[in-house]
């Protein structure tokens, strides 16, 4: 009688995906050539990050061939109060956000907005006259001197356009920190008039360097579609994929939904992150970079429909040629040296895993995927046709988010047992 119990909890387990994801094809994992033992290893794993306290809480999805398989909330959404963390609750997307923004610069692209080798000034008058530093290693000291050639639209979408974001320990991020480049109580008008008068960190092209280019995108997003940036990815992204809790903020009827965003403090203890936005009304500054809110089944829809070769229930976003374009390394031999180890690459505001063998473990070639600053991460594999979704509010330069969700997608993977 060994045997019912691995079969009651599989039933228990597509019982409960069914319950909470019927707007989402769900399916046993065997009916996917996955095993529902071998996946209950990544219910226990996870439970084991949340037990030491190491995180509060996550929630994790994950799909093959277009069916969710797993969908499960663990620990807490809200230590103080204990509110369990749950299969709806509200994250922080922060960098997730960027491939959302992508998908709508390659719409625009699609409709023959701009071509990926016009310069950026085309459309952005302001960066005309945009200067590069030149820093002595030495001193410090620097000196401003010409473009050697314009910054052009592939430069943003691919991070190597020369731009910063603040975070890094260089004169152009201390400049940025100083003049407030990214105040969301501004509009973005403000925001590229101050980029326009601070000097790049290096010649377009020549590395990469993750920035807000991503928030430059989502204020061409404005220019070139004559609509704000938050109605056109209502309008032509999230209400058409049925992304019903994705948003810029998180009205009062859904307040209680969001998860609290956790780090560890100096005696090792789970404490809210400070000086954390409540996210209770649109911001003047809508962030192309980090600026969503969304919960796991929404964020599911936008990937499936990635995978799917933009596309999700009848309702077409990208040509697939388009989410092939996303999904190719655009990064030079150089920038790609300053980007990541070997075997990785970057496509359209995704990473890409080119080497799964060398970089990332199990996965197919052409697996992309992004992390964001409270901890979350996706995955899309089109080769074994896998999604992940992990979602967390956890400081995600912490290494606890960064073990669970590699653990995590390592357990995912185990569980497939037919290629």
């Amino acid at each position: 009688m060994n045997h019912v119990r691995p079969l009651c909890c599989a039933f228990l387990l597509l019982l409960t995906v069914q319950a909470t994801a019927a707007d989402l094809p769900t399916a046993r994992p065997e009916g996917v050539g996955m095993s529902s033992k071998r996946l209950a290893r990544l219910t226990a794993g996870i439970q084991e990050f949340i037990d030491s306290k190491k995180v509060a809480g996550d929630v994790i999805m994950v799909a093959k061939d277009g069916k969710v398989v797993y969908f499960e909330a663990a620990g807490l959404r809200d230590i103080a109060s204990g509110a369990p963390m749950t299969k709806d609750s509200i994250f922080r997307l922060y960098s997730m956000t960027k491939p959302i923004t992508g998908v709508a610069m390659m719409m625009l692209y699609e409709e023959g907005k701009y071509q990926l080798g016009d310069p950026v000034s085309k459309y952005i008058p302001e960066f005309a006259d945009l200067k590069v530093a030149k820093i002595d290693p030495m001193t410090g000291e620097m000196k401003e001197v010409p473009l050697d050639h314009p910054m052009i639209m592939r430069d943003l979408l691919s991070h190597t356009s020369g731009l910063t974001d603040a975070s890094n320990k260089t004169v152009i991020d201390d400049m940025y920190v100083k003049a407030k480049v990214m105040d969301t109580t501004q509009p973005m008008q403000v925001m590229i008039d101050k980029l326009a008068k601070i000097p790049l960190l290096f010649q377009p092209g020549e590395r990469w360097h993750y920035s807000y280019a991503s928030d430059v995108q989502g204020y061409l997003v404005e220019k070139l579609s004559g609509q704000s940036f938050s109605d056109f990815l209502s309008k032509r992204i999230f209400v058409p994929l049925g992304m019903k809790d994705t948003a810029f903020y998180v009205p009062k009827e859904k307040k209680n939904r969001l998860a609290v965003f956790y780090h560890l403090n100096n005696e090792g203890k789970l404490e809210p992150m400070p000086d954390i936005a409540d996210y209770s009304e649109p911001p003047a500054l809508s962030s192309g970079g980090e600026g969503l809110m969304s919960t796991a089944t929404d964020y599911m829809r936008f990937c499936q429909m990635l995978l799917n070769g933009g596309e999700l229930d009848g309702v077409r976003l990208l040509s697939p040629l388009s989410v092939k374009l996303m999904r190719e390394n655009g990064l030079s031999s150089s920038a790609r040296a300053t980007a990541y180890d070997e075997g990785w690459g970057y496509g359209i505001d995704v990473g890409i895993v080119q080497e799964p063998a060398r970089t990332f473990g199990y996965g197919g070639k052409g697996l992309i995927l992004w992390g964001s600053y409270a901890g979350s991460m996706f995955v899309i594999d089109p080769e074994y046709k896998v999604i992940f979704v992990g979602m967390t509010e956890h400081l995600g330069t912490e290494t606890a988010p960064v073990d669970m969700f590699a653990r995590a997608r390592s357990l995912t993977y185990q569980a497939i047992v037919k290629e």
